[in-house]
């Protein structure tokens, strides 16, 4: 069996270019927004971009996964902090900070996968991201920082209530708010 080759390196950049524009055009004018406009927003052909996705729903799926890609990256670095010495407790919020700022772009995207039919994002980085934060909670809990019953789906359910289509201003007072409720002084157990 003969090795793939790699992607040449213009592919790989418009790929990217491709990507990054329709992110940018679906949060602007929604999942209606035409293959065109996108292409013409990366600044490639019409045919370059559906070479690389042949329909909406591809493009869709694709923006999708790399925003799932960056969730876990970003996830598994801040736990690399941890392991270098950082507190956990102040990784995870800064952690969900960042996440629900990404979100503000994404959710735009994420109603267009919706709307479309898109697959949600690759299964692996979605267990990459749920175990480095999974990690990040247990570090924080023997840290004596995080309560104790404080567990991955209770991150996600605060990325899911994050007010995203708030100014900036109420969703850092959104994180304010919630951050104590995951730490050990903020309540007592079983509260």
């Amino acid at each position: 069996m003969t090795p793939a080759r790699a992607p040449r390196a213009d592919a790989v950049r418009n790929r990217k270019k491709i990507l990054a524009a329709a992110g940018e055009q679906i949060t602007a004018h929604g999942p209606e927004v035409g293959m065109d406009e996108i292409a013409a927003a990366a600044g490639v052909a019409v045919g370059t971009l559906y070479r690389h996705f042949p329909t909406k729903t591809d493009l869709v799926a694709a923006v999708v996964a790399a925003y799932v890609a960056r969730v876990a990256d970003g996830a598994e670095s801040a736990l690399g902090r941890v392991e270098a010495g950082a507190r956990a407790v102040d990784e995870l919020t800064a952690f969900l900070g960042r996440v629900v700022e990404a979100s503000v772009t994404d959710r735009a995207v994420k109603a267009a996968a919706q709307t479309l039919g898109a697959e949600q994002g690759d299964r692996a980085d979605e267990d990459r991201a749920g175990a480095a934060v999974a990690a990040l909670i247990r570090a924080g809990q023997a840290d004596g920082d995080i309560h104790p019953d404080v567990t991955v789906s209770d991150i996600y359910l605060l990325f899911s209530t994050a007010p995203t289509d708030q100014p900036p201003t109420a969703r850092a007072r959104w994180l304010d708010l919630v951050a104590p409720g995951l730490t050990t002084g903020a309540r007592q157990a079983g509260n």
